[in-house]
């Protein structure tokens, strides 16, 4: 292949513009977001329907799906970097639309779950795919910012989605829920067919042999950047699961919100996407560690105050709602910089390297959000000790991180 020929593939992808691009990526993403928050709304009632013993186990209709998400990207990564990120993009979007229909079609808790945990399998490929091609294209802070610009955009799904599977509430069965799924992702996969060209050269793929693998295991885990920032990852991603594994008994149980659960979430999600576009313009003047530490400090100060005032007695609504807004917006600060941290060191395995990130970030996350939201008890206790303990957990291993480096030119 000539020079200018392995440059033109190199560049492959901005057939569309960037600003298409950035959409395009956003959309990918919001794939596992619409999967999660259209269906919030709704676990009550389908808790109800499918017969489940006590009301916490509706949440694993949450978790469920992090559990496959995390499995599956052990190999969408691979694949990836074996077959190009296109391949993979398509592969995931079938399995998930074959979760979708078995969702779609349950008359129990268990077959539901099982039907989310093959959704979670399937969304890994987009997932993987998405940060894979991004990290082609981009790296450093300029991966930052459009992770950020692309967070923005994505974070919009969390906004309306709530609102959406409330609309379907009203007019249908909360199976037709499952039914979009199916019409949205028909729709994401013609896009990325006409529309997006493979990210990946030939000449750059590597090999699905289980010595890769390990090679590459043996690689992320050997990079103290990467370990620590995924790790970062995980304890963050833990709280915000257990936020939102109790967010439909927290609103519509505790606090009586009953339809306007989906207005106050995604009013709450809306401060999500409002610091993800600050941080795209924050970020190459500060840097991403001096972004993350700051927004983990603030995290812990909200939860401070929060345990103070659940001394004195039951927390109002609109102080939780304050204090759920002021979560969400570090939480939009830290996801866009704490993956680019991680996986700015692992440019030569890209794929690969996203896989084991996001698959250890969503274990760790997964495993002790679940633990939080079993705990929910009718009060705010537990969330706000998960914020606070595994903020508190985050913040050290970043301090130490970057005094460690701090002769070091700063990301």
């Amino acid at each position: 292949m000539t020079n200018m020929g392995q440059s033109a593939e190199r560049n492959s992808g901005q057939i569309v513009g960037s600003l298409e691009f950035i959409a395009m990526m956003a959309v990918l993403m919001s794939v596992v977001a619409i999967s999660i928050d259209a269906t919030l709304p709704a676990l009550g009632i389908i808790g109800n329907e499918l017969k489940v013993a006590h009301p916490n186990q509706a949440q694993y209709i949450i978790s469920f799906i992090f559990a496959g998400m995390a499995i599956g990207q052990l190999v969408s990564g691979p694949l990836s970097d074996a077959l190009g990120r296109k391949k993979v993009l398509y592969g995931g979007l079938v399995i998930y639309l074959v979760g979708s229909v078995v969702c779609l079609l349950s008359h129990s808790i268990e077959v539901m779950l099982v039907g989310r945990f093959i959704q979670g399998l399937g969304v890994s490929g987009p997932y993987v795919s998405t940060m894979s091609i991004v990290r082609d294209k981009y790296s450093g802070r300029g991966m930052a910012r459009i992770m950020s610009l692309v967070t923005m955009i994505f974070i919009m799904v969390p906004v309306i989605a709530p609102a959406i599977g409330q609309g379907i509430l009203f007019l249908a069965s909360w199976r037709y829920i499952f039914g979009l799924y199916i019409l949205y992702a028909l729709v994401v996969g013609t896009w990325v067919f006409f529309r997006l060209d493979e990210t990946l050269p030939p000449k750059d793929r590597i090999a699905f042999k289980a010595a890769n693998i390990m090679h590459g295991v043996k690689t992320v885990l050997q990079n103290r950047v990467t370990v620590t920032y995924t790790i970062t990852m995980g304890l963050v991603f833990g709280a915000l699961i257990g936020d939102l594994n109790s967010i439909q008994q927290i609103f519509q149980d505790q606090y009586k919100v009953g339809s306007m659960f989906a207005v106050y979430f995604g009013l709450q999600a809306l401060s999500m996407g409002a610091s993800s576009l600050i941080n795209s313009h924050l970020v190459e003047k500060l840097g991403m560690r001096y972004i993350c530490i700051r927004a983990v400090m603030v995290m812990i100060v909200a939860s401070l105050i929060l345990l103070v005032l659940h001394a004195f007695g039951p927390i109002s609504f609109w102080a939780y709602f304050f204090y759920g807004m002021a979560l969400l917006f570090c939480v939009g600060l830290l996801f866009g910089n704490l993956n680019a941290l991680a996986m700015e060191p692992m440019g030569h395995i890209a794929g690969m390297a996203s896989a084991i990130i996001g698959a250890s970030s969503s274990v760790i996350g997964l495993t002790l959000g679940t633990i939080i939201g079993q705990l929910y008890d009718g009060t705010l206790f537990p969330i706000i000790c998960g914020f606070l303990v595994l903020g508190g957990a985050a913040f050290l291993i970043m301090f130490f991180e970057r005094s460690h480096l701090e002769k070091a030119p700063q990301a």
